[in-house]
Protein backbone atom coordinates (compact mmCIF):
# COMPACT_ATOMS: atom_id res chain seq x y z
CA UNK A 1 0.00 0.00 0.00
CA UNK A 2 2.82 2.39 0.89
CA UNK A 3 4.54 1.58 -2.41
CA UNK A 4 1.39 2.52 -4.34
CA UNK A 5 1.02 5.77 -2.42
CA UNK A 6 4.68 6.59 -3.10
CA UNK A 7 4.23 6.03 -6.84
CA UNK A 8 1.09 8.18 -6.88
CA UNK A 9 2.73 11.10 -5.08
CA UNK A 10 5.92 11.03 -7.15
CA UNK A 11 6.04 13.97 -9.61
CA UNK A 12 5.57 12.92 -13.20
CA UNK A 13 7.10 14.06 -16.46
CA UNK A 14 4.55 16.86 -16.88
CA UNK A 15 5.50 18.42 -13.53
CA UNK A 16 9.21 18.39 -14.37
CA UNK A 17 8.49 19.75 -17.84
CA UNK A 18 6.47 22.65 -16.41
CA UNK A 19 9.18 23.37 -13.83
CA UNK A 20 11.85 23.31 -16.53
CA UNK A 21 9.81 25.68 -18.72
CA UNK A 22 9.33 28.01 -15.76
CA UNK A 23 13.06 28.05 -14.99
CA UNK A 24 14.00 28.65 -18.63
CA UNK A 25 11.42 31.42 -18.96
CA UNK A 26 12.71 33.08 -15.80
CA UNK A 27 16.42 32.83 -16.63
CA UNK A 28 16.28 33.60 -20.35
CA UNK A 29 15.71 37.40 -20.04
CA UNK A 30 18.77 37.69 -17.81
CA UNK A 31 20.78 35.50 -20.18
CA UNK A 32 19.67 37.50 -23.21
CA UNK A 33 20.60 40.75 -21.49
CA UNK A 34 24.05 39.34 -20.84
CA UNK A 35 24.37 38.24 -24.47
CA UNK A 36 23.40 41.70 -25.72
CA UNK A 37 25.93 43.23 -23.33
CA UNK A 38 28.76 41.13 -24.75
CA UNK A 39 28.40 42.07 -28.43
CA UNK A 40 29.01 45.25 -30.39
CA UNK A 41 26.42 47.92 -31.03
CA UNK A 42 26.25 46.99 -34.72
CA UNK A 43 25.59 43.32 -33.89
CA UNK A 44 22.56 44.24 -31.76
CA UNK A 45 20.94 45.82 -34.81
CA UNK A 46 21.36 42.78 -37.03
CA UNK A 47 18.76 40.10 -37.64
CA UNK A 48 18.48 37.47 -36.28
CA UNK A 49 19.51 38.78 -32.86
CA UNK A 50 22.51 37.16 -31.15
CA UNK A 51 21.85 34.21 -28.87
CA UNK A 52 25.46 33.35 -28.02
CA UNK A 53 27.67 35.60 -25.86
CA UNK A 54 30.30 37.64 -27.64
CA UNK A 55 33.64 38.87 -26.38
CA UNK A 56 33.02 42.58 -25.89
CA UNK A 57 31.60 42.78 -22.36
CA UNK A 58 34.78 44.30 -20.92
CA UNK A 59 34.85 46.92 -23.68
CA UNK A 60 31.18 47.77 -23.09
CA UNK A 61 31.76 47.93 -19.32
CA UNK A 62 34.60 50.41 -19.87
CA UNK A 63 32.29 52.55 -21.98
CA UNK A 64 29.73 52.46 -19.15
CA UNK A 65 32.34 53.80 -16.73
CA UNK A 66 33.27 56.50 -19.24
CA UNK A 67 29.71 57.76 -19.75
CA UNK A 68 28.33 57.70 -16.18
CA UNK A 69 29.66 57.90 -12.64
CA UNK A 70 28.82 54.26 -12.04
CA UNK A 71 30.41 53.83 -8.61
CA UNK A 72 28.82 56.96 -7.16
CA UNK A 73 25.41 55.89 -8.47
CA UNK A 74 25.99 52.39 -7.08
CA UNK A 75 26.80 53.80 -3.64
CA UNK A 76 23.70 56.00 -3.72
CA UNK A 77 21.51 53.02 -4.57
CA UNK A 78 23.06 50.95 -1.79
CA UNK A 79 22.43 53.74 0.74
CA UNK A 80 18.83 54.39 -0.34
CA UNK A 81 17.95 50.68 -0.58
CA UNK A 82 19.54 49.83 2.78
CA UNK A 83 17.79 52.68 4.60
CA UNK A 84 14.48 51.78 2.96
CA UNK A 85 14.77 48.09 3.83
CA UNK A 86 15.75 48.76 7.46
CA UNK A 87 13.02 51.35 7.96
CA UNK A 88 10.26 49.28 6.36
CA UNK A 89 11.17 46.22 8.44
CA UNK A 90 11.36 48.21 11.69
CA UNK A 91 8.11 50.14 11.29
CA UNK A 92 6.22 47.26 9.70
CA UNK A 93 7.18 44.88 12.51
CA UNK A 94 5.99 47.32 15.17
CA UNK A 95 2.78 48.16 13.32
CA UNK A 96 2.17 44.55 12.36
CA UNK A 97 2.51 43.45 15.98
CA UNK A 98 0.12 46.18 17.13
CA UNK A 99 -2.54 45.20 14.60
CA UNK A 100 -2.06 41.47 15.20
CA UNK A 101 -1.87 41.26 18.99
CA UNK A 102 -3.07 44.50 20.57
CA UNK A 103 -6.72 45.37 21.00
CA UNK A 104 -7.48 49.05 20.52
CA UNK A 105 -10.42 51.04 19.21
CA UNK A 106 -10.51 51.42 15.46
CA UNK A 107 -7.85 48.81 14.72
CA UNK A 108 -9.97 47.00 12.14
CA UNK A 109 -10.88 50.25 10.39
CA UNK A 110 -7.25 51.36 10.27
CA UNK A 111 -6.15 47.97 8.93
CA UNK A 112 -8.85 48.06 6.28
CA UNK A 113 -7.71 51.55 5.26
CA UNK A 114 -4.11 50.34 4.94
CA UNK A 115 -5.22 47.42 2.77
CA UNK A 116 -7.29 49.74 0.58
CA UNK A 117 -4.25 51.93 -0.10
CA UNK A 118 -2.68 48.92 -1.81
CA UNK A 119 -5.32 49.26 -4.53
CA UNK A 120 -4.37 52.87 -5.27
CA UNK A 121 -1.93 53.17 -8.20
CA UNK A 122 1.42 54.55 -7.08
CA UNK A 123 1.51 56.88 -10.08
CA UNK A 124 -1.35 58.95 -8.64
CA UNK A 125 0.87 60.15 -5.79
CA UNK A 126 3.95 61.02 -7.85
CA UNK A 127 2.97 64.58 -8.86
CA UNK A 128 1.69 65.64 -5.38
CA UNK A 129 4.80 64.21 -3.74
CA UNK A 130 7.07 65.89 -6.26
CA UNK A 131 5.40 69.25 -5.62
CA UNK A 132 5.58 68.79 -1.85
CA UNK A 133 9.26 67.87 -1.87
CA UNK A 134 9.95 70.81 -4.16
CA UNK A 135 8.23 73.14 -1.68
CA UNK A 136 10.40 71.70 1.08
CA UNK A 137 13.55 72.21 -0.98
CA UNK A 138 14.30 68.49 -1.09
CA UNK A 139 13.99 67.88 -4.84
CA UNK A 140 17.19 66.63 -6.38
CA UNK A 141 18.37 64.96 -3.17
CA UNK A 142 18.67 61.39 -1.98
CA UNK A 143 16.46 62.34 0.98
CA UNK A 144 13.55 62.86 -1.40
CA UNK A 145 14.23 59.47 -2.98
CA UNK A 146 14.36 57.72 0.39
CA UNK A 147 11.46 59.26 2.33
CA UNK A 148 8.59 57.55 0.41
CA UNK A 149 10.19 54.18 1.18
CA UNK A 150 10.38 54.57 4.96
CA UNK A 151 7.02 52.83 5.47
CA UNK A 152 4.95 50.73 3.08
CA UNK A 153 1.38 49.52 3.40
CA UNK A 154 2.37 46.12 2.06
CA UNK A 155 5.02 45.75 4.76
CA UNK A 156 2.52 46.47 7.54
CA UNK A 157 -0.04 44.07 6.04
CA UNK A 158 2.58 41.38 5.47
CA UNK A 159 3.93 41.50 9.03
CA UNK A 160 0.44 41.65 10.52
CA UNK A 161 -0.63 38.53 8.66
CA UNK A 162 2.51 36.68 9.71
CA UNK A 163 2.42 37.65 13.39
CA UNK A 164 -1.24 36.73 13.86
CA UNK A 165 -0.36 33.03 13.90
CA UNK A 166 3.36 33.18 14.68
CA UNK A 167 2.95 34.38 18.27
CA UNK A 168 0.54 32.54 20.60
CA UNK A 169 -1.51 34.86 22.80
CA UNK A 170 -0.59 32.70 25.79
CA UNK A 171 3.07 33.55 25.31
CA UNK A 172 2.32 37.28 25.41
CA UNK A 173 0.14 36.83 28.51
CA UNK A 174 2.94 34.89 30.22
CA UNK A 175 5.39 37.68 29.43
CA UNK A 176 3.01 40.23 30.93
CA UNK A 177 2.62 38.14 34.07
CA UNK A 178 6.41 38.12 34.39
CA UNK A 179 6.32 41.92 34.40
CA UNK A 180 7.57 42.59 30.88
CA UNK A 181 6.75 45.97 29.39
CA UNK A 182 5.21 46.22 25.94
CA UNK A 183 8.53 47.21 24.39
CA UNK A 184 10.28 44.26 26.01
CA UNK A 185 7.57 41.90 24.80
CA UNK A 186 8.09 43.16 21.26
CA UNK A 187 11.86 42.78 21.53
CA UNK A 188 12.00 39.39 23.27
CA UNK A 189 8.88 37.72 21.88
CA UNK A 190 7.72 39.34 18.64
CA UNK A 191 11.08 40.04 17.00
CA UNK A 192 12.49 36.48 17.38
CA UNK A 193 9.25 35.01 16.07
CA UNK A 194 9.12 37.46 13.17
CA UNK A 195 12.71 37.02 11.97
CA UNK A 196 11.86 34.83 8.94
CA UNK A 197 9.24 37.32 7.74
CA UNK A 198 11.53 40.25 8.52
CA UNK A 199 14.30 38.74 6.41
CA UNK A 200 11.97 38.19 3.46
CA UNK A 201 10.48 41.69 3.76
CA UNK A 202 13.95 43.25 3.98
CA UNK A 203 15.12 41.44 0.86
CA UNK A 204 12.03 42.28 -1.19
CA UNK A 205 12.07 45.90 -0.04
CA UNK A 206 15.76 46.26 -0.87
CA UNK A 207 15.09 44.83 -4.31
CA UNK A 208 12.08 47.10 -4.87
CA UNK A 209 13.99 50.25 -3.89
CA UNK A 210 17.01 49.16 -5.93
CA UNK A 211 14.98 48.68 -9.10
CA UNK A 212 12.72 51.71 -8.62
CA UNK A 213 13.03 54.01 -11.62
CA UNK A 214 10.05 56.34 -11.99
CA UNK A 215 10.28 58.24 -8.69
CA UNK A 216 14.09 58.76 -8.73
CA UNK A 217 13.84 59.84 -12.37
CA UNK A 218 11.31 62.55 -11.48
CA UNK A 219 12.95 63.84 -8.32
CA UNK A 220 16.55 63.72 -9.61
CA UNK A 221 15.95 64.91 -13.16
CA UNK A 222 17.79 68.23 -12.66
CA UNK A 223 20.38 66.97 -10.19
CA UNK A 224 23.91 65.64 -10.47
CA UNK A 225 23.01 63.08 -7.80
CA UNK A 226 21.81 59.84 -9.41
CA UNK A 227 20.79 56.38 -8.37
CA UNK A 228 21.96 53.44 -10.40
CA UNK A 229 18.69 53.15 -12.35
CA UNK A 230 18.58 56.82 -13.36
CA UNK A 231 22.26 56.75 -14.25
CA UNK A 232 21.65 53.81 -16.58
CA UNK A 233 18.97 55.85 -18.32
CA UNK A 234 21.75 58.15 -19.51
CA UNK A 235 23.46 55.34 -21.41
CA UNK A 236 22.14 56.47 -24.77
CA UNK A 237 23.62 57.70 -27.99
CA UNK A 238 23.54 61.35 -28.93
CA UNK A 239 20.01 62.84 -28.77
CA UNK A 240 18.11 62.99 -32.04
CA UNK A 241 19.52 59.84 -33.61
CA UNK A 242 16.52 57.77 -32.61
CA UNK A 243 18.23 54.57 -31.50
CA UNK A 244 19.87 53.54 -28.25
CA UNK A 245 23.13 51.67 -27.90
CA UNK A 246 21.62 48.38 -26.74
CA UNK A 247 24.99 46.78 -26.09
CA UNK A 248 25.93 49.62 -23.75
CA UNK A 249 22.52 49.63 -22.04
CA UNK A 250 22.51 45.88 -21.46
CA UNK A 251 26.08 45.87 -20.20
CA UNK A 252 25.13 48.52 -17.66
CA UNK A 253 21.98 46.58 -16.73
CA UNK A 254 23.97 43.41 -16.07
CA UNK A 255 26.44 45.37 -13.95
CA UNK A 256 23.53 46.81 -11.95
CA UNK A 257 22.00 43.33 -11.51
CA UNK A 258 25.16 41.69 -10.16
CA UNK A 259 24.80 43.19 -6.63
CA UNK A 260 21.25 41.81 -6.37
CA UNK A 261 22.41 38.37 -7.49
CA UNK A 262 25.22 38.42 -4.93
CA UNK A 263 22.70 39.44 -2.26
CA UNK A 264 20.41 36.53 -3.14
CA UNK A 265 23.34 34.11 -3.10
CA UNK A 266 24.56 35.40 0.26
CA UNK A 267 21.15 35.37 1.96
CA UNK A 268 19.35 32.57 0.13
CA UNK A 269 20.34 29.82 2.57
CA UNK A 270 19.45 31.94 5.59
CA UNK A 271 16.08 32.84 4.07
CA UNK A 272 15.19 29.21 3.37
CA UNK A 273 16.28 28.07 6.84
CA UNK A 274 14.33 30.94 8.41
CA UNK A 275 11.20 30.08 6.46
CA UNK A 276 11.48 26.40 7.41
CA UNK A 277 12.08 27.32 11.04
CA UNK A 278 9.00 29.52 11.07
CA UNK A 279 6.94 26.78 9.41
CA UNK A 280 8.03 24.21 11.99
CA UNK A 281 7.20 26.57 14.84
CA UNK A 282 3.82 27.33 13.29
Amino acid sequence: MSGKMHSINKPGFLVYALLAAFVIGSVFPLYWSYVMGTVTKERTLQSPPPLVPGGHFVDNAKRVFDQIDFWSALLNSVVVSSIGAFSVVAFSTLAGYAFAKLRFKGSNVLMAFIVMTLAVPTQLALVPMLKQFSNLGLDGTLTAVTLPWLVTAFGVFFMRQYLVDAIPDELIDAARVDGCSQIRIVWTVAVPAARPAMAILALFTFMSVWTDFMWPLLVLQNSDVQTLQTALDKLKIAPGQGLSDLALLQAGTIMATIPLLLLFIATGRHLVSGIMQGAVKG
